[in-house]
């Protein structure tokens, strides 16, 4: 049933709302480690590539490839990592409103064991020096979506962004906290909830949100919880098992599609960017899930985050399911 829908959806991909990425561009150097490397050890790694990579860029990429046009900004520095990235998104066909900042961009070794599981360490850049010149370029219409990552907002820039936020008063705010939804302070998180976002976790983010904000472990129960704390909506993937999404007047568990994974770098940017497309398209929060899901399940099949597939292959994966 979850394979038909999408067959009759993906068609009608069309931006009806516009989209504002917001975030950071960087260089994932990757490599295959058979353990995780421990204090005082001497371990040999596997390089698998050098790819950019970052969660707003890994949207902006789903974004093109899916039809959606956004405005991307995506801080670009002066520097080898910069040139790398700024040529990455010129042969997808994107470009960045924040460009030639000074200094480089950041980059983050990951290390992917053999169940697919990665661990990033991470070196910032540009990415995380916001400040309110270039905010003033971004140009917000009425009716956005906008994306912010828990990176930025847990970066020194974080109160900055939040300001900034709180002024858009017309858009609705996307955010995935990520793993650093438990660095991010108790006063600025209230003032991102405030903005009534709508919030993508995953299973583990969701226990640490849980503890937190004193919600139930219950996935059911913590999104009703959640929806009636917040008065906004949220979604809770499961990988393999499915995503659920909770709104004030609607709830469900959208499938997962059946993949096989070879690394998971990406699967919850790719997550967004398929929810995104599917949200400027004017599909219901359940059906831009169901989108998400299938882009998601082809990322983690591919090497790298920023893999994510266009319309016609997406059709073309589930014509016969």
């Amino acid at each position: 049933m979850s394979a038909t829908r999408l067959q009759m959806l993906l068609p009608q991909l069309h931006s009806q709302q516009p989209v504002t990425v917001v975030g950071a561009a960087v260089i994932d150097v990757i490599a295959d480690a058979y353990a995780l490397p421990w204090r005082g050890c001497d371990i040999e790694l596997k390089q698998q590539g050098v790819n950019v990579g970052g969660c707003a860029l890994n949207i902006a990429v789903a974004l093109k490839r899916l039809g959606i046009e956004a405005s991307n900004a995506l801080p670009l520095g002066q520097g080898v990592w910069a040139d790398i990235i700024r040529n990455r998104m010129a042969k997808e066909g994107l470009h960045s409103l924040i460009d030639n900042a000074e200094g480089d961009n950041g980059w983050c070794l990951a290390l992917v064991e053999p169940d697919g599981e990665r661990t990033f360490m991470s070196f910032s850049g540009v990415e995380n020096q916001w400040n309110a010149d270039w905010l003033a370029q971004l140009n917000i219409p009425h009716e956005s979506y906008v994306y912010l990552s828990g990176y930025q907002l847990a970066s020194p820039c974080g109160e900055l962004l939040v300001r900034w936020l709180e002024s858009l008063t017309t858009a609705t705010p996307f955010i995935d906290f990520g793993p650093r939804i438990g660095d991010i302070p108790d006063a600025l998180m209230a003032r991102i909830m405030a903005c009534r976002p709508l919030v993508s976790l995953n299973r583990q983010e969701a226990e640490i949100a849980a503890e937190r904000f004193a919600l139930s472990h219950d996935v059911e129960g913590f999104g009703a919880e959640w929806v009636q704390r917040f008065a906004a909506p949220v979604v809770v993937r499961h990988d393999k098992d499915g995503a659920w999404y909770f709104t004030e007047h609607s709830s469900g568990c959208v499938p997962a599609f059946p993949t096989t994974v070879v690394d998971t770098i990406g699967a919850g940017d790719s997550h967004a960017g398929g929810m995104l497309a599917g949200l400027a398209s004017g599909w219901s929060l359940g059906d831009a899930v169901l989108l998400g899901n299938a882009v998601a399940s082809w990322v983690v099949g591919h090497r790298g985050g920023d893999c994510a597939p266009s319309r016609e292959a997406l059709l073309l994966a589930h014509k016969d399911v």
